[in-house]
């Protein structure tokens, strides 16, 4: 199985890593051509273009200029180790030892606007873009444009050593429209995550993040080969719920936040 997660807006690049492991990132060209469009534009655009405040803006116009092609531990950091939002908070990357963080190179990916795909040990500069910024380039008016079917071809190879090769969507809807269905081979299941409230189950965004990195550790912590095993996932109080599951959408819910 692969594992889908988004990225985050908050970044570590603070903490020293754990493990000096790391891999090179698979679409620098892509990422450079991305680069090249961003150095473009002044604070105001990319402010406007991605709704930040000057002081972001700014931030992230120094992160385009001072962006590298070369990428080493000076500049980067391994990108599972480097986000720091709700969906990291709950895989808590910064405490797997490093045979865990190998399994996880194995069966994870991390969609980005900028990077395309990252593996959880690919080194990654600091940036901000989202996947769906409307962002020009010569392949279109937005980053599904650019991307087109590279993410799904990149899937397909991953998974093509599966002899049952099953995607496990834990990314959002932005993220995962930029894998093209029509071109992507595997099964895919989605795992969604409810919470009770006002008398009714429901999708609450915050914990909903949380528990897609929390699912994501779960696997990682019993090496999970399986969908079935899916099932199982007990974290900070979620229970499958069979009845309104179906065997490419496995619900999760529980009665209050943990």
């Amino acid at each position: 199985m692969l594992f889908l997660l988004s990225p985050a807006k908050s970044l570590d690049f603070a903490t020293p890593p754990q493990v000096a492991t790391h891999t090179p990132p698979l679409f620098v060209k892509q990422s450079t051509e991305l680069i090249k469009v961003l150095r473009e534009k002044t604070p105001t655009q990319i402010s406007d273009l991605m709704s930040l405040s000057d002081t972001l803006a700014g931030l992230n116009v120094a992160r385009y200029q001072a962006w590298s092609p070369k990428f080493s531990v000076k500049n980067a950091k391994q990108a599972v180790l480097a986000f720091n939002g709700d969906v990291y908070e709950g895989l808590d990357a910064k405490s797997l030892p490093a045979a865990d963080l190998d399994w996880a190179q194995a069966h994870l990916c991390i969609l980005s606007g900028l990077y395309g795909v990252l593996r959880p040990l690919d080194l990654m500069q600091p940036y901000r873009l989202e996947m769906g910024t409307r962002l020009a380039t010569a392949q279109g008016s937005n980053l599904y444009q650019f991307w087109g079917a590279q993410i799904a071809d990149y899937l397909n190879a991953r998974a093509a050593a599966d002899t049952s090769p099953v995607i496990v969507n834990l990314a959002s809807e932005e993220y995962f429209k930029a894998v093209d269905r029509r071109a992507l081979k595997p099964r895919v299941v989605s795992c969604v995550f409810e919470e009770f409230k006002g008398g009714k189950y429901k999708i609450v965004s915050f914990h909903a993040k949380r528990a897609r990195g929390l699912m994501v550790r779960y696997a990682i912590d019993r090496k999970l080969a399986t969908v079935k095993k899916l099932e199982g996932f007990d974290a900070e109080g979620y229970r499958f719920a069979p009845a309104v599951s179906g065997p490419d959408r496995l619900v999760f819910r529980r009665q209050q936040a943990g």
